[in-house]
C-alpha cells in the first residue's frame, strides 16, 4: 500500500445495536469529510443483537468484535487503526461539515487531542444545559469519547483507555 493510500485519521466507533444511527452516520461521515478516501471507519461492536455489523458492513467499515464495554472497544478499535489520528465518536454523534480538515489543522498546529463541543438535536432541557455547560473545562462537566480526537502516539503512551472502566472511561482518560 503507497503511503498516499493509507488513512491518515482513523475513526473508531464502539457499538452495541446502533442499526438505526449507523445507518445514517456512516453515509453522513462520507458525506461531510473533505477527503473521505483518507479515513478509516472502524466499527467495534460490543454483541449486538441486531443488524448494526451487518449495516456497517454494506456502508464499507471495517468491523471487529469486542468484548461489551466502551473501553475495551475502543482501544481495540485503537489498535487495528491504520492512520495516525484517532477520532472515537459515538454513533448518535454527528461531527461538524469538514470535520476532517479540522482535525489535520489541529494536528499541523501541534495539537496533539481535542473534541468538539456538544450539540444534541433533542428538546431535553436536561441535554440542553450539559450541552452549556460542556463549553468549560470544569471536572463535573467533562465528557469526550462521544468525539475525541488524538494522535495514536500519544494514546498509546498514555495507555488507551482504562479498562476496568464500566462507563465514564473518556473522563478518567482525560481527567
Amino acid at each position: 500500500m503507497k503511503k498516499s493510500e493509507i488513512p491518515d485519521i482513523s475513526i473508531v466507533i464502539p457499538v452495541i445495536n446502533e442499526e438505526d444511527n449507523l445507518s445514517r452516520l456512516i453515509p453522513y461521515l462520507k458525506t461531510v469529510a473533505e477527503s473521505p478516501e483518507k479515513i478509516e471507519l472502524i466499527v467495534v461492536d460490543g454483541g449486538s443483537t441486531d443488524r448494526s455489523v451487518e449495516i456497517a458492513t454494506s456502508l464499507g467499515a471495517v468491523v471487529e468484535n469486542s468484548p461489551q464495554g466502551r473501553a475495551f472497544q475502543l482501544n481495540k478499535g485503537a489498535r487495528l487503526a491504520k492512520g495516525d489520528m484517532l477520532y472515537f465518536l459515538h454513533a448518535d454523534s454527528f461531527p461538524p461539515q469538514a470535520f476532517d480538515r479540522l482535525i489535520r489543522k489541529a494536528n499541523s498546529q501541534k495539537s496533539e487531542a481535542g473534541c468538539f463541543r456538544l450539540e444534541f438535536d433533542s428538546s431535553s432541557r436536561f441535554l440542553g444545559i450539559f450541552a452549556w455547560f460542556s463549553r468549560f473545562n470544569f471536572l463535573l462537566c467533562r465528557g469526550g469519547d462521544q468525539s475525541l480526537f488524538i494522535t495514536k502516539n500519544l494514546f498509546n503512551s498514555l495507555g488507551g483507555f482504562d479498562e476496568s472502566y464500566r462507563v465514564y472511561e473518556d473522563n478518567e482518560f482525560i481527567g
